[in-house]
């Protein structure tokens, strides 16, 4: 998922390893922890693979930074290849793009994506969802009194977390299906 991540960011723009570093953390950060020693390996992966290119930015003031002791910075920039496994990865709509680190990542990439690939998502995500809450309440329901109170409670707030997201997810898909009616007519 970080290589995603990374395709659709520098989709958006070359960038040096810094900006790459803070933009991920503003893109998966409430979705995911996200390790910075991951970064430039999985960055040297991408090159070796062809699917970025790797450039030191030019001019004067670069010479001038040299002269100062100071490194060129790398910039990253996707390579047509790069590009059309961005796309391919956003026409992707399996399984794998229900779990929680893909589908956020996924969602911060809807703009691009395809209406029909995203209404399979947001539903793929709800069954996902809907699973895990009739998992929890079978939990809550077999447990009982057998768990102390603030197991209990622990187990309650999951389910309404994901009573929570359905219904989120419910507004997302209602929202699409309008979009869609309002494409058709």
């Amino acid at each position: 998922m970080l290589e995603f991540a990374i395709l659709g960011l520098l989709h958006e723009a070359p960038m040096h390893g810094y900006e790459l570093r803070k933009r991920l953390h503003e893109l998966l950060g409430a979705f995911r922890a996200f390790s910075y020693g991951s970064l430039y390996p999985t960055l040297r992966r991408m090159q070796r693979c062809g699917l970025i290119v790797e450039e030191e930015t030019g001019g004067e003031t670069d010479r001038t930074a040299r002269s100062w002791g100071r490194r060129a910075r790398r910039v990253y920039k996707l390579t047509g290849e790069g590009k059309e496994r961005f796309a391919a990865i956003l026409a992707d709509a399996g399984p794998q793009t229900w779990d929680d680190d893909a589908f956020g990542i996924h969602m911060a990439f809807f703009s691009r994506t395809p209406a029909e690939v995203r209404m399979r998502i947001l539903e793929g995500r709800r069954r996902r969802v809907e699973e895990r809450r009739e998992g929890l309440r079978a939990a809550l329901a077999r447990a009982g009194e057998q768990i102390d109170r603030y197991t209990r409670e622990l187990h309650r707030m999951g389910l309404e977390s994901t009573e929570r997201e359905v219904r989120w997810l419910n507004e997302l898909i209602a929202h699409e299906q309008a979009e869609q009616r309002e494409r058709s007519e």
